[in-house]
Protein backbone atom coordinates (compact mmCIF):
# COMPACT_ATOMS: atom_id res chain seq x y z
CA UNK A 1 0.00 0.00 0.00
CA UNK A 2 1.94 3.61 -1.00
CA UNK A 3 0.86 6.37 0.42
CA UNK A 4 0.52 9.39 -1.84
CA UNK A 5 1.46 12.88 -1.04
CA UNK A 6 -2.20 14.87 0.28
CA UNK A 7 -2.02 18.73 0.98
CA UNK A 8 -4.32 19.44 4.24
CA UNK A 9 -5.34 23.09 5.48
CA UNK A 10 -5.74 22.81 9.29
CA UNK A 11 -6.87 25.62 11.73
CA UNK A 12 -6.19 25.50 15.47
CA UNK A 13 -7.30 27.80 17.93
CA UNK A 14 -5.82 30.93 17.83
CA UNK A 15 -4.61 30.73 14.33
CA UNK A 16 -5.04 33.81 11.93
CA UNK A 17 -5.52 31.43 8.56
CA UNK A 18 -5.30 27.69 7.44
CA UNK A 19 -1.85 26.00 7.58
CA UNK A 20 -1.10 24.11 4.10
CA UNK A 21 0.01 20.84 5.16
CA UNK A 22 2.04 18.51 2.86
CA UNK A 23 1.62 15.02 3.51
CA UNK A 24 4.03 12.41 1.96
CA UNK A 25 5.83 9.37 2.09
CA UNK A 26 9.64 9.69 3.48
CA UNK A 27 12.54 8.60 1.16
CA UNK A 28 16.17 8.18 1.49
CA UNK A 29 16.95 11.55 1.07
CA UNK A 30 15.15 12.74 4.06
CA UNK A 31 17.52 11.22 5.97
CA UNK A 32 18.98 14.05 7.56
CA UNK A 33 15.53 16.09 8.27
CA UNK A 34 14.24 12.85 9.66
CA UNK A 35 17.23 12.26 12.18
CA UNK A 36 17.29 15.95 13.23
CA UNK A 37 13.19 15.40 14.18
CA UNK A 38 14.02 11.85 15.77
CA UNK A 39 16.78 13.81 17.77
CA UNK A 40 13.44 16.11 19.27
CA UNK A 41 11.64 12.87 19.93
CA UNK A 42 14.44 11.79 22.12
CA UNK A 43 15.90 8.61 19.82
CA UNK A 44 19.04 10.40 18.51
CA UNK A 45 19.97 8.49 15.26
CA UNK A 46 22.54 9.22 12.54
CA UNK A 47 21.37 10.06 9.52
CA UNK A 48 23.24 7.09 7.25
CA UNK A 49 21.09 4.51 9.71
CA UNK A 50 17.96 6.25 8.22
CA UNK A 51 17.81 4.60 4.05
CA UNK A 52 18.24 1.18 5.62
CA UNK A 53 15.57 1.71 8.32
CA UNK A 54 13.10 2.70 5.73
CA UNK A 55 14.41 0.35 3.43
CA UNK A 56 13.93 -2.71 6.22
CA UNK A 57 10.11 -0.54 7.37
CA UNK A 58 9.17 -1.21 3.73
CA UNK A 59 9.15 -4.71 3.38
CA UNK A 60 6.96 -4.74 6.85
CA UNK A 61 4.22 -2.96 5.67
CA UNK A 62 4.95 -0.26 7.70
CA UNK A 63 5.07 3.82 6.57
CA UNK A 64 6.79 6.75 7.39
CA UNK A 65 4.91 9.97 6.49
CA UNK A 66 6.60 13.72 6.42
CA UNK A 67 4.96 16.83 6.80
CA UNK A 68 6.33 19.58 5.04
CA UNK A 69 5.39 23.12 5.58
CA UNK A 70 7.00 25.62 2.87
CA UNK A 71 8.94 22.97 1.56
CA UNK A 72 10.66 22.31 4.88
CA UNK A 73 9.96 18.96 6.20
CA UNK A 74 8.53 19.58 9.59
CA UNK A 75 7.09 16.36 11.78
CA UNK A 76 7.16 12.66 10.95
CA UNK A 77 4.75 9.77 11.70
CA UNK A 78 5.48 5.93 11.87
CA UNK A 79 2.71 3.70 11.15
CA UNK A 80 2.36 0.45 10.66
CA UNK A 81 -0.39 -2.23 10.36
CA UNK A 82 -0.46 -5.67 11.44
CA UNK A 83 -3.25 -8.99 11.54
CA UNK A 84 -3.03 -9.98 15.14
CA UNK A 85 -4.93 -13.17 16.70
CA UNK A 86 -7.33 -11.39 18.55
CA UNK A 87 -9.74 -9.84 15.81
CA UNK A 88 -10.39 -9.89 12.17
CA UNK A 89 -9.42 -6.89 10.97
CA UNK A 90 -5.47 -5.83 11.22
CA UNK A 91 -4.81 -3.35 13.48
CA UNK A 92 -2.63 0.02 13.32
CA UNK A 93 -0.30 1.54 15.66
CA UNK A 94 1.54 5.19 15.36
CA UNK A 95 5.13 3.61 16.67
CA UNK A 96 6.33 7.77 16.35
CA UNK A 97 4.75 10.94 15.64
CA UNK A 98 6.68 14.29 16.20
CA UNK A 99 6.58 17.67 15.09
CA UNK A 100 9.76 20.00 15.33
CA UNK A 101 9.46 22.30 17.99
CA UNK A 102 9.00 25.53 15.87
CA UNK A 103 5.84 24.20 14.20
CA UNK A 104 4.04 22.92 17.04
CA UNK A 105 0.65 24.37 17.50
CA UNK A 106 -0.18 24.82 13.42
CA UNK A 107 -2.08 21.44 12.39
CA UNK A 108 0.92 19.44 11.74
CA UNK A 109 0.58 16.98 13.90
CA UNK A 110 -3.37 16.87 13.29
CA UNK A 111 -2.72 16.32 9.51
CA UNK A 112 0.03 13.34 10.17
CA UNK A 113 -3.00 11.62 12.13
CA UNK A 114 -5.64 12.13 9.98
CA UNK A 115 -3.29 10.90 6.97
CA UNK A 116 -2.48 8.11 8.85
CA UNK A 117 -5.85 7.23 9.56
CA UNK A 118 -6.73 7.41 5.99
CA UNK A 119 -4.23 4.62 5.48
CA UNK A 120 -5.15 2.59 8.80
CA UNK A 121 -8.80 2.67 6.76
CA UNK A 122 -7.24 1.52 3.47
CA UNK A 123 -5.83 -1.28 4.70
CA UNK A 124 -9.16 -2.33 6.97
CA UNK A 125 -7.77 -1.26 10.36
CA UNK A 126 -10.76 -0.76 12.70
CA UNK A 127 -8.91 0.52 15.06
CA UNK A 128 -5.69 3.14 15.33
CA UNK A 129 -3.23 2.66 18.41
CA UNK A 130 -0.27 5.34 19.80
CA UNK A 131 1.85 5.24 23.66
CA UNK A 132 2.90 8.10 25.22
CA UNK A 133 5.40 8.70 27.79
CA UNK A 134 4.17 9.73 30.77
CA UNK A 135 6.66 12.82 30.45
CA UNK A 136 4.43 14.03 27.40
CA UNK A 137 1.40 15.37 29.35
CA UNK A 138 0.84 17.70 26.05
CA UNK A 139 0.94 15.10 23.83
CA UNK A 140 -1.64 13.30 26.09
CA UNK A 141 -3.59 15.94 25.58
CA UNK A 142 -3.15 16.61 21.51
CA UNK A 143 -4.25 12.59 21.12
CA UNK A 144 -7.39 13.32 24.14
CA UNK A 145 -8.53 16.42 21.37
CA UNK A 146 -8.41 14.28 18.39
CA UNK A 147 -10.40 11.52 19.89
CA UNK A 148 -8.32 8.97 21.29
CA UNK A 149 -9.48 6.92 24.41
CA UNK A 150 -6.84 6.58 26.84
CA UNK A 151 -6.08 2.86 28.35
CA UNK A 152 -3.29 3.16 30.86
CA UNK A 153 -1.68 0.19 31.10
CA UNK A 154 1.66 -1.46 29.28
CA UNK A 155 3.98 -3.32 30.16
CA UNK A 156 7.80 -3.61 28.33
CA UNK A 157 10.64 -5.90 29.13
CA UNK A 158 14.05 -4.73 27.32
CA UNK A 159 15.22 -7.91 25.80
CA UNK A 160 19.38 -8.56 25.16
CA UNK A 161 20.52 -9.95 22.03
CA UNK A 162 21.58 -13.59 22.44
Amino acid sequence: MQSIPTRTDHRRAGDTGPVSVVIRPAVADDSAAIALLLAELGYPAPADAIPVRLERMEGEGQHLLLAELDGRVVGLASLFLRHVIVDDAPFARLAALVVSADSRGRGVGAALVADAERLARQGGCTILEVTSGLHRPEAHDFYRDLGFDEKPRRFLKRLRAS
